[in-house]
């Protein structure tokens, strides 16, 4: 058995990561105690050196990856090592191997082969025949030494038939050997990713009618520069049997270099057969094998990031500026079923429905128009936050006409997304909150909240169903599903949550507490009436001290028993703070909120042990402003009365719209037609702009100018250039 030297990932998370070994040493000592990425990069960035959370994961990931790559590593010495073949050089170079492509190179020539046809070539007896071939001396003629090794067998698998045969045999042994050989691998594989192409054309019997994949029709591009969304578009033609996709690169450098690298000598009788043998092994082992690989990696790097850019539109929709405690009526809309109507309080807590049809006729329309202001007139909302689904606009134009009818100007009107609502209003969150309601009146609701508080709403769906994803079914679940909980899970912390109105589903997300004890929590909360300060938190049935310390933080009690309970100021930080307010020779409550008071703090007298100048000034800016919401402002965007279909649009138009998704190719602008525009990239801003990303966000107000609509396929060109967006 292979001798096990402890392993440390250490020095290689530090050289790749290019971060001190320190930081790195102290994330990983505490996430190993069970601390959460949010804890760690908000409340010990004196420990950690002050990474955050994207920092935090990168050192995670990349030590499990290590620890994968040391476990293999370890079964590969041990499977060398019990074939006695494990020399002092072959151990010192997969000692020294930090990529599982340099590990499985190297274990190649001694990993346990299926029945190959150089093994059954050997089984004949070919070895020594073989062996000429590669030594390439400069005496000897193949085919007469060849002539040798033919014989007959009982065992027809066993017979060489004939000089041919024998020759044959001998090629496919020295091809396998060269197969086997990491360098030519490794400069294959480098040579693949540097200069090689991608290729895709259509399946003949594909051809006769249109597809949307028309634009890969011989197509041709580098893969080092290949996008993702375009490679993914290929890899979907591919799956859906419209495509034909290879790697395409020169393979005559190569094989000249491998010819170079296994002593070919031209003037060698035996030059012919070893050219013959490494061709092949090019053809038929080699390349199908590292084209595998590249391809593997480009789509490795192609979902990476098309999971980024979801995981950017769904930060920017979670963090979407809130309407705030204000009470609002949701609005879903529909023309034959009526449009569901939902009151939201201040606190978001159901008031009551009405369904009402304005798009049935004059007669329904005059009925709905008298219900409608009859519930605003009972309910007294602030906003009406109305659904941008099918018949959204024209509810939209009638919930303003019925409040201006009735003089309720000041009460705004403003379009919400639906995207995952239906999903909401069928999932098990959604009968546990409102067991006796109809699906309908269950959207409504959560409309009405999304403006509200588009966060605390937009948690209780899964992040896929939200509908701000490129490619979002071309890559794997798990690998999306784990980045996107990490959006949210990072949203959440990084907003707060009100422990008295929160939701379980939103509690499920706050560091340190999960679904079990969220429901732990609101069961705790309801008995009680209430919590009145963090303490309270105790009581909560296994919600003990290390998942108090994990969480308190990021909870808010506001109006609670303790200043310091409505910010991000740290239970543990208390002491901290009371001394600061003591030394002022002021109140807590004096101080809390008081930024005048706040300045006068020297900071420096303070910084001691644990508590370094990061943590400080983490905590004056709490005292300046407790809980502070870290999401923008507000404001409601309307648009354009007399645009509100597709075919209202015409080229040369200006509208705003709102940015719904961004992708690698352009943003979608909702410009109020219930179908949204591209901006591409090209389009997107006055200057050069490489990804779309750097000039828009989901929630982005944006000045547009239409290009073209192609009504058949329901498709609007738009340009934001020459319009002073601020991009």
């Amino acid at each position: 058995m292979a001798d096990a030297s402890p392993f440390d990932p250490l020095p290689i998370l530090a050289a790749e990561l290019r971060l001190p070994t320190s930081s790195i040493s102290a994330v990983l000592r505490l996430l190993d105690e069970g601390a959460t990425v949010p804890f760690l990069a908000r409340y010990r960035k004196e420990v950690t050196g002050g990474l955050d959370e994207v920092a935090i994961r990168a050192v995670s990931e990349r030590r499990d990856a290590l620890v994968d790559l040391d476990k293999r590593r370890r079964a590969i010495l041990e499977s060398v090592a019990g074939q006695g073949k494990l020399t002092d050089a072959l151990r010192a170079a997969i000692e020294a191997c930090v990529t599982k492509a340099e590990l499985e190179d190297l274990y190649l020539p001694y990993r346990p082969k299926r029945r190959t046809r150089a093994g059954m070539a050997r089984e004949r007896g070919l070895d020594p025949l073989a062996a000429r071939i590669l030594a390439q001396p400069r005496d000897g003629d193949p085919r007469n030494e060849a002539l040798a090794y033919v014989h007959a067998s009982d065992d027809a698998a066993k017979a060489v038939a004939d000089i041919d045969a024998a020759l044959a045999g001998a090629r496919d042994i020295v091809a396998e050997t060269a197969a086997d050989r990491a360098d030519v691998r490794a400069r294959v594989r480098e040579t693949l990713r540097e200069r090689g192409a991608l290729r895709s054309d259509v399946i003949k019997s594909k051809a006769t009618g249109p597809t949307k994949f028309e634009g890969y029709y011989e197509y041709r591009e580098a893969l080092s520069r290949l996008p993702s969304h375009r490679f993914l578009a290929v890899r979907r033609g591919e799956a859906e049997g419209i495509l034909r996709v290879k790697v395409e690169a020169d393979d005559g450098p190569l094989i000249e270099w491998a010819l170079a690298r296994m002593n070919h000598d031209p003037r060698s009788p035996w030059a012919g057969e070893l050219v013959a043998a490494v061709e092949d092994a090019f053809d038929r082992l080699i390349r199908p094998a590292v084209d595998g690989e590249i391809l593997g990696e480009v789509a490795d790097r192609a979902e990476r990031d098309a999971v980024e850019v979801f995981a950017a539109n769904l930060r920017e929709l979670l963090l979407a500026p809130p309407f705030g405690g204000r009470s609002v009526v949701g609005v879903d809309p529909g023309l034959r079923t009526g449009c569901k109507c939902a009151a939201a309080d201040a606190r978001g807590a159901f008031q009551g429905h009405v369904t009402v049809y304005p798009h049935s006729g004059d007669a329904s329309a005059a009925r709905a128009t008298a219900d409608f202001r009859a519930f605003v007139a009972r309910h007294r909302p602030d906003a009406v936050a109305v659904g941008n689904g099918t018949a959204g606009r024209e509810t939209e134009a009638f919930v303003r006409d019925a409040l201006a009818a009735s003089g309720a100007k000041d009460v705004l009107v403003v379009a919400v997304s639906e995207a995952g609502a239906s999903v909401y209003s069928a999932s098990d969150i959604a009968r546990e909150e409102f067991p006796d309601l109809d699906l309908t009146v269950r959207g409504a609701i959560s409309i009405a909240r999304r403006l509200q508080d588009p966060l605390a709403e937009l948690v209780k769906v899964d992040p896929q169903s939200i509908g701000v994803g490129q490619y979002q079914h071309d890559v794997a679940e798990g690998r999306l599903k784990k980045r996107l909980d990490e959006v949210v899970e990072d949203c959440v912390n990084g907003v707060g949550v009100e422990v008295n109105t929160a939701s379980a589903a939103l509690l499920a997300y706050v560091s340190g507490i999960g679904p079990n004890l969220a429901g732990a929590i609101v069961a705790e909360r309801d008995r009680r009436g209430g919590f009145t300060s963090r303490k309270d938190l105790m009581a909560v049935p296994r919600l003990g001290p290390r998942t108090f310390e994990q969480a308190a933080g990021f909870l808010r009690v506001r109006g609670g028993s303790h200043p310091l309970d409505a910010s991000a100021v740290h239970p543990e930080r208390y002491g901290l703070v009371e001394r600061m307010a003591r030394d002022l020779g002021v109140t807590l409550a004096s101080l809390v909120g008081h930024p005048e008071a706040v300045e006068k703090i020297d900071i420096a007298r303070y910084a001691l042990g644990d508590v370094g100048l990061p943590t400080l000034r983490d905590i004056l800016a709490e005292l300046k402003k407790p809980g502070r919401d870290p999401r923008r402002e507000f404001e409601a965007l309307r648009f354009r009365d007399d645009v509100r279909t597709l075919e209202d649009l015409k080229p040369g138009m200006e509208l705003e719209g709102v940015v719904t998704n961004v992708t690698a190719f352009g943003a979608f602008v909702d410009v109020g037609v219930h179908q949204d525009g591209l901006v591409h990239v090209s389009e997107l801003a006055d200057r050069f702009v490489r990804q779309p990303s750097e000039v828009a966000r989901p929630g982005l107000r944006l000045k547009v100018r239409v290009l073209a609509v192609d009504l058949p396929r329901r498709r609007i060109s738009l340009s934001a250039k020459g319009l002073g967006n601020k991009v």
